[in-house]
């Protein structure tokens, strides 16, 4: 009944191996699933900001066609996890994280859910939610992070680090200082978040889930009902987009779990395109202070970096806004700050790049300021503060190609036209400008379990219990092993999306494709080391030879030194009497190099923009990515993990930015008639150019990651080339031509 269909074949060496169910609607996410006698539960939102909820009439609703029951605060059954822990009530040292939905009348923000309407179909359910009313006693609440960060009591020191002299940038013959602000934005995927929840009596459960981590969600449900992890099921065949806001379970998974338990039945519980701007986390927002000082050679002398960003009342949320300022370029003085606001909203999330893209917009950006007072070059003024280490923990790069990134994006986005004085290009009447920004991202290893299965047809199988969120990691596996074993990649299929297959690593911070992609290639390496050895048992041929002597290759075993000496994987297997071979390994995450070198991955944005000198409108006519990351295994989703990054940066740098209405604390933008985002027209002409060269220490495959790099550092990029078109410098996203000093049309 619950048998995932995500078996994929990788059916060309760079062919997306997911693309063929996808693109024909065959491919089922977490909603699609339609099981027997399920329930539809839809949540019923506060109306306040913050207070208490003084009634909560369902009387309405329950008389309502089709629903089954109404759950709030004062009917929700006792769920282990949200109780406190004591001596007598370790549970592992879990409590639930966060809001505990449905558990109290508390209102913490506007929109947070407080009841639950469950019917026989998702039509009554939303009907019956009107029917529910809530009187609340209201209290004063904050929202308006501007107004707030002013008054130092309201903030919390989350970090801080010095190195040599602070606020040296201050002595510098050249420095400047500005601030720089980023608004909230909100994670908006084609998929809206939903979880089907399937009891099989008390203590066993099926999740249907969007999630990033389906181990990570199966511990975390597990621990919170008491149940034994093996008992929790998580299947995720498909996952239509996340970067971020799927990383963690968030209110409707638990609320999906605690329905069915109550009803004895499957219930799904759905997410509304309102509800995913506050219920599934944000980007927070941020303001940042950025004081950076240089000698006449442009060597620096100081960087200073203050940051905050807001995080909601009842949970801390932090990310490394000012990290990149203390070890990316070369620096002797460096000292940073890192402030949380409390607000009365929910609570932000990790989105694409964390606290690095916030961060080197506004490092990024002042490079580029203090390349103008020198007088030189953007690019020469980083590559004088080049380093060879990184600046932090003082170890060298594992590998560090930014150069090559310089040189291959100044020749294609043709920088030599770059005017040196703003505003004094123009083609056919617009200004023309040039920008750029770099990004850094840190590479990791984790560890992961990979199963292969090779068939007696002679056909691979790889399980591990991961989840593709769209960057492409079934072709990536699919790839990686085809290289190994020297066999086709139509022959080899990728199960994953099932927390009842081996353990693999939740897919974020850029590390899925270097730790999953590390199992695979020992896996494969096992399996050739196996097939070898039946060849030495089994085959008369081989008998006396020793393993270096063969090779696996085009699903065959080869005597290398006699090449007419061969058989094939399916003829051994009959021979060796064995109708399949089935091998599970682990590739931990510990790396003696670590100790050694320092690994994170690089970019380099460049884009060329026209802006209309009367009306201030923007156009971006192209765009150059270049990467650092390693070897590229998939060129085809790499270049596409680029170009996601592009149409994200751009969202960020022209369009996106949350809206809250600071009377009441609603949201006032939160639909996408209203909170803007790229459109088609809006992506220029896009080259993706990757330096391509394998990091000899990180693992066995040579790749480091590219989600977030592809990123962070754009919006800086695009900010550099409109004050290059302009002389106009905007320190505040999104990018708009009032703040251009053009008035609205």
């Amino acid at each position: 009944m619950f048998e995932p269909t995500n078996h994929f074949n990788i059916v060309a060496d760079d062919e997306r191996a997911d693309a063929a169910e996808k693109v024909t609607g065959r491919a089922k996410f977490t909603a699609d699933h339609h099981i027997d006698n399920i329930a539809y539960g839809l949540f019923v939102t506060s109306t306040i900001a913050k207070g208490t909820i003084t009634n909560l009439d369902s009387s309405k609703a329950l008389q309502a066609p089709g629903v089954l029951d109404v759950i709030y605060y004062k009917n929700c059954p006792n769920i282990p996890g949200y109780n406190a822990l004591t001596p007598d009530n370790k549970r592992n040292n879990f409590e639930w994280k966060g809001l505990k939905v449905l558990n109290d009348n508390i209102v913490r923000f506007f929109g947070q859910p407080i009841a639950l309407v469950v019917a026989d179909s998702f039509e009554n359910a939303l009907a019956a939610v009107k029917l529910v009313k809530a009187e609340y006693a209201t209290e004063a609440f904050d929202t308006n992070f501007n107004e707030a960060r002013l008054v130092e009591s309201k903030t919390k020191l989350a970090g801080k680090y010095k190195r040599g002299n602070p606020k040296a940038y201050l002595n510098a013959p050249f420095f400047i200082e500005a601030e720089y602000n980023t608004p909230i934005e909100v994670h908006n995927p084609m998929e809206m978040h939903s979880s089907i929840a399937i009891w099989e009596g008390d203590d066993k459960l099926t999740l249907y889930d969007k999630s990033q981590g389906p181990k990570g969600t199966q511990s975390t449900i597990a621990r919170t009902f008491g149940i034994p992890e093996k008992n929790v099921r998580v299947i995720t065949e498909f996952v239509g987009g996340a970067f971020g806001n799927a990383l963690r379970s968030w209110l409707h998974v638990p609320a999906a779990c605690i329905a069915a338990k109550k009803l004895n039945r499957p219930v799904k519980v759905l997410l509304t395109r309102p509800q995913m701007f506050s219920l599934v986390g944000y980007r927070p927002q941020s303001w940042q202070k950025i004081g950076i000082g240089a000698d006449k050679t442009g060597k620096l002398l100081g960087i200073s970096h203050e940051a905050i960003s807001n995080t909601s009342r009842y949970e801390d949320f932090r990310e490394g806004i000012t990290d990149a300022s203390r070890f990316l370029y070369k620096c002797e003085n460096v000292d940073t700050e890192y402030k949380l606001l409390p607000l009365d909203l929910s609570t932000p999330t990790w989105m694409r790049g964390p606290g690095e893209t916030t961060g080197c917009f506004a490092l990024e950006s002042a490079l580029d300021e203090l390349s103008y007072q020198l007088k030189m070059d953007p690019i020469d003024l980083r590559i004088v503060n080049y380093t060879e280490t990184h600046q932090e923990n003082k170890l060298p790069w594992s590998a560090n190609n930014v150069k090559d990134c310089y040189a291959a994006g100044k020749e294609k986005i043709g920088w030599k036209n770059r005017p040196k004085k703003p505003g004094s290009l123009k083609e056919k009447g617009w200004l023309v400008g040039y920008g750029m920004g770099g990004g850094i991202f840190g590479a990791n290893k984790g560890s992961a379990t990979v199963k292969a299965i090779l068939k007696e047809d002679g056909s691979l199988v790889l399980q591990s219990a991961v989840s593709d969120m769209g960057p492409g990691t079934t072709t990536a596996m699919g790839i990686i092993a085809a290289e190994s074993l020297q066999m086709p990649t139509s022959r080899i299929k990728f199960m994953l999306g099932d927390s009842s297959l081996p353990p693999g690593p939740t897919q974020g911070g850029s590390g899925t494709t270097s730790t999953l992609g590390s199992a695979v290639n020992l896996i494969c390496e096992t399996l050739k080391q196996v097939i070898k050895e039946l060849g030495i048992q089994h085959f008369a041929a081989f008998k006396g030879l020793q393993i270096t002597d063969l090779e696996v290759k085009n699903e065959l075993l080869i005597d290398k030194k006699n090449q007419g000496s061969q058989i094939s994987i399916v003829e051994l297997l009959k021979l060796a009497g064995k109708p399949s071979i089935e091998i599970t390994k682990e590739s931990n995450g510990n790396n003696p190099q670590e100790i050694k070198y320092a690994f994170c991955s690089f970019s380099v944005h460049f884009v060329k923009i026209l802006v209309h000198p009367k009306t201030g409108e923007m156009k971006l006519q192209k765009v150059i990515t270049t990467g650092d990351a390693g070897k590229i295994i998939s060129e085809n989703t790499a270049r596409s993990q680029m170009l996601g990054g592009v149409v994200g940066g751009i969202g960020m740098a022209f369009k996106e930015g949350l809206e809250i209405n600071h009377a009441t604390g609603e949201i006032a933008n939160a639909s996408f008639g209203e909170y803007l985002v790229p459109r088609h027209t809006d992506i220029p002409e896009t080259e993706i150019w990757f330096v391509n060269k394998p990091d000899p220490f990180i693992n066995s495959i040579g790749a480091k990651g590219i989600g977030e790099i592809a990123m962070i550092g754009f919006a800086a990029a695009v900010a550099n080339a409109v004050y290059n078109a302009t002389g106009k410098r905007v320190r505040d996203l999104p990018i708009t031509p009032e703040k251009l000093g053009f008035s609205k049309a």
